[in-house]
C-alpha cells in the first residue's frame, strides 16, 4: 500500500475522530503518517486519558486538539470502516461548507468546492481550487480523483487557501487522503462485502518485515456494482461499478531510527460503463418521453468505450539530522488516462454528442526543512511541478448539419516552483504568533486546435468526416504568472481546554487559456480582416484569481472533557473569479459550441462552521456501554459582487442575476452513536442524518436543474469481535431513497442576463445546441444496503 510521512509542521492537524457514525468530522490536526505521532482516541471520539482530550504528537510533543488554530475535519480510517463509506465523495455530507462530487457524466472525475471556491470544468487550462493529496503528493488534474475507500488512515479536509505548508498552492482548501504506514509485524487484512444492485468489493491487503530495518506491503482492491439503472438504447448497466486498485510499498527505516525511506506505488483501472444522463423533458425532434427512471438513459454514444487507468511512483524519504531539526523529500510520478463517451443529449439521436480523452502526467520534487526546539517550531520548504494536461474531443451535432463535428485538441503544460515557510512563536504558555509566505513562479503553455468536419466525427476518434474550412482555432502561447501570498495567526489559551484565535491566509491560483475558445470569434482590434496571434492569445486567456481569507474561531474541552466544541467564522474577499462555460455559438457559419471564460471581478464569502462531539448519559447506562454524539453545522453567504458579460457586445454587470455553484447556503449533520459490549466483543450502532440546502449547478440559475434542499439518512450496526480480530456489519445508504441532482448539462435557450429559461409554444424550452433540446441531469446514489465482514490476521 501506498505510505509516505506527511510534514509535521508547527501548524499541526488534529487527531481523527473515531465515532461508530457515518465517518464523523473533528476539527482536527496534521498527522505525520509515522508511528512516532499518533492519536489516542477511543470509538466515541475522545481519549480516556486526560477526561476527553485528543492528544497528537504532530509536532513531535504531545498536543491538546483545541491548541491547534485552524478549520480541519479529519474522518479516522476506523470511522470510514465503521460506516462503510464508499469512496471519497462519501464525506462531502458531513463536513460543512465543503462539496466532493463526481463530475457531470462521469464516473471518476472529481468536482470540490470548499467555502464557495472550486472548478467544476474538468478539461485541460483549468487548474483545481482544491487541492486533492495522495499521500501528500498534488493530484494535478481531477481525473480518476474520486478516490475509492480502502486501506485508508485517515482523510482531512482543510478549509481556506492553503500554500505555506504545502506543495501547491490552493485558493480554497486541500483534502488529503493517507493510506496506512506498513505495521513491524506480519499482518494480513481481508475485507469482503455484498449488498443491492449486486455490490460485491474484495480487499486483500499485507506487509511482511523483510528484517529489523525493512518491509514490504500490498493491498488489492476489486469493486463492482451493477448499475443503478439501463441504457435503454446501448443496453449497458448505467451507474454501474467495476473497479481494480493496488498499491505496493517499500519501506526502511521508521519506528525509532533517524531515517525512513518509503518508495510506493499505485494503479486503478476502472472499467465502468458510461454513465448516462437523465433527460428533464421530451425530446423536441423525435418525440421521446421523460424516462420514469432517473438512473435509465437513451443515450447512444458509446464510442470510445469508457476506460480509465491511473498510476503513479512516489519516494519518500525523513531524515533527522538532530533533535530539532529534519529534512524530508517527496518526489512523484503520475500518469492518467481517461477515454470516455458523453452524450451530452441522453438520446440515441446524435444531438450533442461528446466522445473524449483525457491524457495527464506530472512530475514532482518537495523539499522540507522542519524545526522544532523550544518556543520556536517552523518549515522552510521547495516545490517543483511539471503537468501535461491533453484534452480530446469532438462535439457532434449531426442534427444541425449533415455529420457536422468540431474536434477541439488542447495541450496545456504547466511548469511552476514555489518556496514557501512558516513558523510559530510561543511568547508564553498563552500566547502564540504564527507568520508565513509563499512565492510562486507558474508558466502556463497552451497549444490548442479547432477544426470543424462535415460528413462525420473527427478522425482522432474513428470518424469519416472531412475537413470543413481551415481550423476555427490553430493557437501556440504562454504565460508566465507570479504571486507572494502571505499568512499570519495568533492563538491565545486563558486556560489549557480554551482557544480562541484569528487568522489571515491569501490565496492565489494562475491564470490560464480556454481549451475551447474558437479563435475566429476573436476581436479584429486592428480591423484589418486578419486576427492576430496576440489578438487570439488575448481572447483565449483568462486571469490569476485571488481569495484573501480571515478567520476566527474558538476551540474548547467542556465538561470535564464530555463536551468538544469548535467554532470558525470566516470572511473572503474573492477577486478575478475564473468562470468556465460553453455556449451554443456560430463558428464557420454552422451553429456550434464554443468556450467563454469570464474573470467575474468581485464575490464576497462570509460564514460560519460549527462541530462538536459529546458523550452522553454516562452516569445512566451500564459499564461499558457509550453513547455519543457528533454534528456539524455550516453557513455561508456567497454573493457575486461584480460579473461582467459581454451581452449584446455591451460589457454589463450581471451579478444580481448569478449564483456561487455547487454551494449550498447551510450544510449539517448529527451522528447519534451508541455502543455496547456484548459478549466479549462489541456492537456499535449509528444513524446520520445530513442536510444540505438549495445548490445551484451553474452561476446562471436554472429551475429545471438546481437542487432544492435535501436530507439523507444513513445507518450501521456492526458487531467487533474481541482484539478486533474480525467484525461484522450492515450498512444503509440514503435509506429515504432520496433521488437528488448532483449535476448536468443545459443547453435550453435561456435570457443572457437573467437566465430566466423562455418556453415555445410545446411548452418545453427551446434548443439552444443541436435540435432536440439539451437539459440532462445526474444523480446521487439512491438507497444502498451492503453487509461488510473484515478478518484481521
Amino acid at each position: 500500500m501506498i505510505c509516505m510521512p506527511i510534514r509535521a509542521s508547527h501548524i499541526a492537524l488534529a487527531g481523527s475522530l473515531a465515532l461508530a457514525g457515518l465517518a464523523v468530522p473533528a476539527a482536527a490536526q496534521d498527522l505525520p503518517n509515522d508511528p512516532s505521532a499518533t492519536t489516542e482516541t477511543d470509538t466515541t471520539g475522545v481519549t480516556d486519558s486526560d477526561e476527553g482530550a485528543i492528544i497528537v504528537t504532530a509536532r513531535r510533543r504531545e498536543e491538546n486538539l483545541v491548541d491547534v488554530p485552524i478549520a480541519v475535519t479529519a474522518y479516522s480510517g476506523e470511522s470510514l470502516a465503521q460506516a462503510g463509506a464508499i469512496d471519497i465523495t462519501d464525506i462531502g455530507q458531513t463536513t460543512p461548507n465543503t462539496t466532493l462530487e463526481a463530475s457531470r457524466g462521469t464516473n471518476s472525475t472529481l468536482t470540490a468546492f470548499i467555502r464557495g471556491v472550486g472548478q467544476q470544468d474538468p478539461v485541460s487550462g483549468f487548474e483545481q481550487g482544491v487541492g486533492i493529496y495522495l499521500d501528500d503528493v498534488y493530484l494535478n488534474r481531477p481525473q480518476a480523483a474520486v478516490l475509492d475507500i480502502y486501506d485508508v488512515e485517515r482523510i482531512e479536509v482543510l478549509r481556506g487557501p492553503q500554500g505555506t505548508l504545502y506543495g501547491r498552492n490552493t485558493v480554497g482548501g486541500a483534502v488529503k487522503y493517507v493510506t496506512r504506514m506498513l505495521p513491524q509485524d506480519p499482518s494480513l487484512d481481508i475485507r469482503a462485502t455484498y449488498g443491492t444492485y449486486n455490490q460485491l468489493d474484495g480487499v486483500v491487503s499485507g506487509s511482511v518485515p523483510v528484517n529489523d530495518l525493512v518491509r514490504v506491503g500490498a493491498a488489492v482492491a476489486n469493486l463492482t456494482r451493477d448499475g443503478f439503472g439501463k441504457n435503454l438504447t446501448t443496453g449497458l448497466e448505467n451507474y454501474d461499478k467495476d473497479l481494480f486498485g493496488a498499491r505496493g510499498t517499500f519501506e526502511m527505516g521508521g519506528y525509532g531510527e533517524p531515517v525512513l525511506i518509503r518508495i510506493s506505488g499505485d494503479y486503478t483501472r476502472d472499467k465502468s460503463n458510461p454513465r448516462g444522463g437523465h433527460r428533464l423533458f421530451p425530446s423536441l425532434v423525435s418525440h421521446l418521453p421523460v424516462l420514469d427512471n432517473v438512473y435509465d438513459s437513451r443515450g447512444g454514444l458509446n464510442d470510445p468505450k469508457q476506460d480509465i487507468e491511473a498510476y503513479g511512483l512516489a519516494m519518500n524519504i525523513s531524515i533527522d539530522m538532530s533533535d530539532a531539526l529534519t529534512f524530508r523529500s517527496i518526489s512523484a510520478w503520475r500518469k492518467d488516462y481517461t477515454a470516455t463517451p458523453i452524450d451530452f443529449d441522453a438520446l440515441p439521436a446524435v444531438d450533442v454528442d461528446v466522445p473524449g480523452i483525457y491524457a495527464n502526467e506530472q512530475i514532482s520534487q518537495e523539499l522540507q526543512l522542519l524545526y522544532d526546539k523550544g518556543p520556536l517550531s517552523g518549515l522552510l520548504g521547495f516545490y517543483y511541478l511539471d503537468a501535461k494536461a491533453d484534452t480530446l474531443f469532438d462535439v457532434r451535432i449531426f442534427t444541425t448539419a449533415a455529420g457536422f463535428t468540431a474536434f477541439t485538441e488542447a495541450d496545456v503544460d504547466t511548469e511552476t516552483y514555489a518556496v514557501f515557510g512558516d513558523a510559530t512563536f510561543d511568547f508564553t504558555d498563552q500566547l502564540s504568533l504564527s507568520l508565513g509566505g509563499r512565492y510562486t513562479w507558474d508558466t502556463r503553455h497552451a497549444d490548442i486546435l479547432r477544426q470543424n468536419y462535415l460528413g462525420g466525427g473527427s478522425p482522432v476518434f474513428g470518424g469519416a468526416g472531412v475537413p470543413f474550412g481551415a481550423p476555427a482555432t490553430n493557437f501556440s502561447g504562454s504565460r508566465e504568472f507570479r504571486k507572494f501570498t502571505p499568512r499570519a495567526s495568533l492563538s491565545f489559551k486563558p486556560t489549557p481546554d480554551h482557544n480562541l484565535y484569528a487568522s489571515f491566509s491569501q490565496g492565489f491560483k494562475g491564470g490560464g487559456f480556454d481549451p475551447r475558445g474558437v479563435g475566429i470569434n476573436a476581436p479584429d482590434l486592428d480591423n484589418n480582416g486578419v486576427r492576430s496571434d496576440d489578438e487570439v492569445a488575448k481572447f483565449l486567456s483568462f486571469a490569476p484569481e485571488q481569495v484573501d481569507s480571515y478567520e476566527a474561531g474558538y476551540k474548547g474541552n467542556l465538561m470535564d472533557g464530555a463536551l468538544y466544541v469548535a467554532l470558525a467564522g470566516f470572511y473572503a474577499d474573492y477577486t478575478d473569479v475564473q468562470i468556465p462555460g460553453s455556449v451554443a455559438c456560430n463558428a464557420g457559419g454552422v451553429q456550434t459550441f464554443c468556450g467563454i471564460v469570464s474573470n467575474a471581478g468581485k464575490a464576497t464569502f462570509k460564514g460560519m462552521e460549527f462541530e462538536t462531539t459529546a458523550r452522553l448519559g454516562r452516569d445512566l447506562m451500564a459499564a461499558g456501554d457509550r453513547l455519543s454524539f457528533a454534528g456539524s453545522l455550516g453557513y455561508i453567504d456567497a454573493q457575486y459582487k461584480q460579473f461582467i458579460s459581454n451581452i449584446g457586445g455591451k460589457p454589463t454587470d450581471v451579478a444580481a442575476y448569478r449564483h456561487v455553484q455547487n454551494t449550498p447556503k447551510w450544510t449539517a449533520s448529527g451522528t447519534l452513536a451508541y455502543s455496547a459490549p456484548v459478549g466479549a466483543g462489541d456492537v456499535d450502532f449509528s444513524t446520520t442524518l445530513s442536510y444540505r440546502s438549495k445548490v445551484y449547478q451553474a452561476e446562471i440559475p436554472n429551475i429545471y436543474l438546481d437542487q432544492p434542499g435535501f436530507a439523507l439518512l444513513d445507518a450501521n450496526l456492526v458487531y467487533t469481535a474481541p482484539e478486533k480480530r474480525w467484525s461484522i456489519g450492515i450498512h444503509g445508504r440514503n435509506l429515504t431513497d432520496k433521488h437528488y441532482i448532483t449535476s448536468g448539462y443545459p443547453f435550453a435557450f435561456a435570457d443572457p442576463t437573467t437566465g430566466a429559461i423562455p418556453l415555445g409554444t410545446n411548452g418545453y424550452p427551446l434548443p439552444a445546441l443541436g435540435k432536440e433540446g439539451t437539459l440532462t441531469a445526474y444523480y446521487g446514489n439512491p438507497r444502498q444496503v451492503f453487509v461488510t465482514g473484515t478478518v484481521h490476521f
